[in-house]
């Protein structure tokens, strides 16, 4: 938790913040959204956000792919690198959800305007009609984070429950070397940025 100065006495505010490492690769979609749902039930948020979460999630995650990653629904482990690698946090700041992914590109993604006929193009207008706003973070460790915030009716109430580790499935595991540290630290720095704002 962080606390808010304010003229009278400090209050406290609900932060909360997770994050997970992916292979980027196309299972990380489904993935992130098992990591999404997970956590939104942990932190007692309700029902509805995790749909909205998880279509974010979803459009974010495979934009990601599509950018750093490997696009084959059924890529070699071989082939996975160790700079092909996503980073994905979900943080609450009072009744506000950030739904981030981080990826290494420094290319923003592009918003497009897809005819009826065509079969992909939409995610970030899908995530316009979904989120309050949507923008991107660019961390000093290098790379991308591509952020959406969700409104919630309230903050979480009871807090929510210690963390509990996640298991990703081995095809999904991501390497260690570089662009994992990058996401890590990028996702903090997303972090820290927040709670400073904060104060």
């Amino acid at each position: 938790m962080a606390l808010e100065r304010t003229d009278d006495a400090p209050t406290m505010r609900l932060h909360y913040a997770t994050h997970l490492r992916l292979a980027a690769v196309p299972s990380a979609v489904s993935c992130s959204r098992m990591f999404i749902r997970q956590t939104l039930q942990r932190w007692k948020v309700p029902d509805y956000i995790d749909d909205v979460a998880e279509l974010v999630v979803s459009e974010l995650v495979t934009n990601a792919v599509k950018m750093t990653g490997i696009t084959d629904p059924q890529p070699k482990w071989t082939a996975v690198k160790a700079e092909h690698v996503i980073g994905v946090q979900l943080r609450i700041i009072d009744a506000r959800l950030y739904v981030e992914v981080w990826d290494r590109s420094t290319d923003a993604p592009v918003k497009k305007d897809p005819d009826d006929d065509a079969e992909g193009g939409r995610g970030l207008l899908l995530i316009e009609a979904m989120a309050e706003r949507w923008d991107v973070y660019r961390p000093q460790s290098g790379g991308k984070v591509v952020w959406a915030e969700v409104l919630l009716t309230e903050p979480p109430n009871p807090p929510p429950l210690p963390a509990v580790p996640v298991r990703v499935p081995g095809e999904t595991k991501p390497r260690g070397g570089p662009a994992k540290d990058a996401a890590t630290t990028a996702l903090m720095q997303r972090v820290l940025d927040g709670l400073l704002n904060t104060l």
